[in-house]
């Protein structure tokens, strides 16, 4: 995965890389995830049949042939002119589940058409118009999608100042900046002149930064009555990301969450955040049996979705990983980057003395605490 960062790094303009790439403010949760992923030990078994591995789970009511979701990403079509699309073959092929983003570039009927047979589920921010909101909801349950998430860490946009520092816009501005770096990175800008024009496709064109876009739409009252509300609105699974607070969760529970996704939002909201998988243990202690657990931020590897399961994970949430595959090489990076996935759970859970998931256990790793 670190070499599919490097040739993304030289794919794609600089503005383009650090906005994935980045974090909030001086990034301090950003390194903190990779830090503790990391600073993981394993302590394996031997002497144990590990001929045939199998790295399937149930993730809310379905099996997954591995224990991953590739996250909701907005504006995927800036990484790579394929986009959401890219991204949805590549999971289809792979039969992992896909979320799309209220802030994706493609719309919700056409990943729909595009994979029909795999499992997709809708990311929701809520709006400050609240009918909104209930639209792109009807529109999710018409096109088959299972289950909805939401996103509550965003009541204000976070500072990521690499954005600022390279003046990001969306679309990305031409000006003599742009005119340069077109010249390092000629393929990319060709896609972007070339292609339908970039647009978020939950809502009109917008002109200027996500931050100021996500201060626009994004409703910084919603409370857990809104929380209840959705729930009355929505038949489906209902998951709500962007938690690091045990009560907060208890709380999602008790109004009827089918599951929670522990998430500083990668490192891109709140500075000095904690780390989801510090905290990951005593979530797991306390709702373990009431409801799934799932958690991302920092992970780049099979191995470090292995350290997730150990303590307790149902299923880990990746983003920058498939989207670093995307800006190496489209659609080919992001199926490139499910099977390094694939493989790498694999071997470490052979390595481990574990054949499935339900032989992972926090036995299996050392160096973790709990904040």
């Amino acid at each position: 995965m670190h070499d599919l960062r490097a040739i993304a790094q030289r794919r794609v303009p600089k503005a383009v890389f650090d906005y994935v790439d980045g974090g909030a403010e001086s990034e301090l949760s950003l390194r903190a995830a990779r830090s503790v992923l990391e600073g993981a030990r394993f302590a394996p078994r031997t002497l144990r049949d590990v001929s045939q591995p199998d790295p399937s789970t149930e993730i809310l009511g379905m099996r997954s042939p591995i224990p991953v979701v590739f996250a909701p990403t907005g504006f995927t079509r800036m990484m790579h002119s394929s986009g959401e699309l890219a991204v949805a073959r590549a999971a289809g092929s792979a039969g992992i589940t896909y979320a799309l983003s209220t802030m994706g570039t493609t719309s919700l009927e056409d990943i729909a058409a595009e994979i029909p047979g795999c499992r997709r589920w809708f990311q929701l921010y809520v709006w400050r118009d609240r009918a909104r909101s209930l639209d792109l909801i009807q529109r999710a349950e018409a096109a088959g999608y299972d289950a909805l998430i939401l996103t509550v860490d965003t009541a204000v946009p976070g500072a990521r100042l690499r954005d600022v520092r390279n003046g990001m816009t969306i679309p990305p501005a031409i000006g003599l900046r742009t005119v340069v770096d077109g010249a390092r990175h000629p393929h990319w800008w060709f896609d972007l002149l070339t292609t339908p024009p970039l647009s978020f496709a939950s809502l009109a064109q917008w002109q200027g930064t996500v931050a100021e876009l996500a201060a626009t739409l994004f409703d910084p009252t919603i409370s857990l009555d809104d929380l209840a509300w959705l729930r009355d609105q929505w038949a489906g699974k209902l998951i709500v990301k962007g938690i690091t607070s045990l009560q907060d969760a208890t709380d999602c529970v008790d109004v009827g969450v089918d599951a929670v996704v522990i998430s500083n939002h990668g490192g891109r909201q709140l500075d000095r955040s904690p780390t989801p998988l510090d905290v990951l243990p005593r979530f797991v202690e306390a709702l373990g049996d009431q409801t799934e657990i799932m958690v991302d931020g920092g992970f780049l590897s099979g191995s470090d979705v292995v350290v997730a399961l150990c303590l307790g994970a149902t299923a880990v949430l990746v983003g920058r990983a498939y989207l670093y595959g995307l800006m190496a090489a489209g659609e080919a990076g992001v199926r490139r980057t499910s099977e390094l996935l694939a493989t790498e759970t694999v071997r470490t859970m052979q390595l481990l003395g574990a054949p499935t998931i339900k032989d992972l256990s926090p036995e299996l790793v050392r160096g973790l605490g709990d904040l």
